[in-house]
């Protein structure tokens, strides 16, 4: 049984001008042990679908699933006290901005040490003792010293390891990074990744990496989920993805790699994500699609299934065409 398994999730924001539809059908499964990468641009639904899992969206959102399960429990009809049981303890996310995420008023080690106070019910010398090692085990020097600095004392990177080490703090089942490198130097990057990937191995979890990076990617995840404009587009293990992708909008962005570039300027994906008011009637990536035809103008795909390899495009892209470039 997967750790967690998401069924035709559709995510609606009510505003002003009408209902705006941030996630389309989306199906998004990962078992205990396996790392996930779910890619794709800005505005592409990738946070907001993990947010709806977790409970943690505006009132003016509309979550709709056939299936939200985790653990095998059904998140669906979960009351707000029992969500509280598990975010946090058994699902657990890192933030996108760790400055706005921390709060600026408690200094870190209150912060790890409330969490663990609410759901491993531990005492004030078992909670100083853990969170001294936690942060140790993300490399904070000094971290003890480090338990009483706010937020604001500590640079970008170190606020990184604190919401890492708050996230892990209680041994989740699942751990959601979510742009876990963003606005760092390329050396912290390194390290922050090489830390994820040895937590998870250490204990098992499922971990689940929202990114644009496709570096990120390549270096950290066993397979790949896709999203354009909050449809699921493709899914493939790592390796298959990136040498015969199927949908032209991965191709693109492959083809967007630097390491890849075969001319001196880097090849661009035309246009940008389509929002509440231009979303074209057919495949809503048709208008950026260098291979789009009359019918990719008309007719949505189909919605996407769950096998390894599929592509919500109407001509896929075979192992023996050229990627879009």
């Amino acid at each position: 049984m997967a750790l967690l398994r998401i069924k035709n999730l559709s995510v609606n924001f009510a505003s002003s001008s009408g209902s705006f539809k941030a996630v389309d059908g989306v199906d998004i499964s990962i078992d205990s042990g396996e790392i996930l990468a779910i890619v794709g641009e800005s505005g592409s639904g990738k946070s907001v679908s993990m947010l709806a899992m977790m409970g943690l969206l505006p009132w003016t959102a509309e979550v709709i699933a056939d299936e939200m399960s985790f653990d095998g429990q059904d998140l669906r009809h979960l009351s707000a006290n029992e969500r509280r049981k598990i975010i946090g303890k058994d699902m657990a996310m890192i933030f996108q901005e760790p400055m706005s995420s921390l709060n600026p008023c408690f200094t870190v080690g209150f912060q790890i040490k409330e969490a663990m106070k609410l759901h491993l019910g531990l005492n004030r010398r078992e909670r100083q003792k853990r969170a001294i090692g936690l942060f140790e085990q993300v490399g904070i020097p000094d971290a003890a010293k480090r338990l009483n600095a706010f937020p604001h004392q500590l640079s970008g990177g170190m606020n990184q390891r604190v919401m890492i080490a708050m996230a892990i703090s209680c041994k989740p089942k699942l751990l959601i990074a979510d742009e876990p490198t963003t606005a760092l130097d390329v050396t912290i990057q390194a390290q922050i990744l090489d830390l994820l990937k040895d937590l998870q191995k250490e204990t098992g979890m499922g971990l689940i990496l929202i990114t644009h990076d496709m570096g990120v990617v390549a270096e950290t995840s066993e397979r790949v989920t896709v999203f354009y404009s909050g449809q699921k587009v493709e899914e493939q293990a790592v390796g298959p993805l990136f040498s015969t992708p199927h949908h032209p909008y991965t191709s693109a962005l492959l083809a967007a790699l630097p390491e890849r570039a075969t001319t001196k300027h880097l090849p661009t994906i035309p246009g940008v994500v389509p929002g509440q008011f231009d979303r074209p009637a057919g495949c809503l990536f048709s208008p950026r699609c260098a291979l789009a035809v009359d019918k990719c103008t008309a007719e949505q795909p189909l919605p996407a299934g769950e096998n390894m390899g599929f592509a919500r495009c109407h001509f896929p892209i075979s192992p023996h065409e050229e990627a879009v470039s």
